[in-house]
């Protein structure tokens, strides 16, 4: 009988080794999945930031134009 239940001790081993395994492998895998679309994330908020900082200084030089239009309006107003 001891055989027996050496050889289902020893089946059960194997087979938890293997679900381990398996477990692991697939939370590797989404490990991986995260950290590439974070990358992505990470890269898209890079040019993001550097868009925002090229439309900030065109509103500012359209703020400037503006304000010198205006004063221009307005020296043609006094006339």
């Amino acid at each position: 009988m001891s055989g027996g239940v050496i050889a289902i001790v020893i089946t059960l081993i194997v087979i938890g080794g293997i679900s381990v395994s398996i477990v692991s492998y697939f939370t590797l895998q989404r490990h991986r999945a995260d950290a590439a679309a974070m990358a992505a994330y990470r890269q898209l908020a890079e040019e993001t930031l550097t868009g925002q900082k090229l439309l900030r200084g065109e509103l500012r030089a359209l703020t400037a134009r503006l304000a010198s239009v205006e004063d221009l309006l307005r020296s043609v107003d006094e006339l």
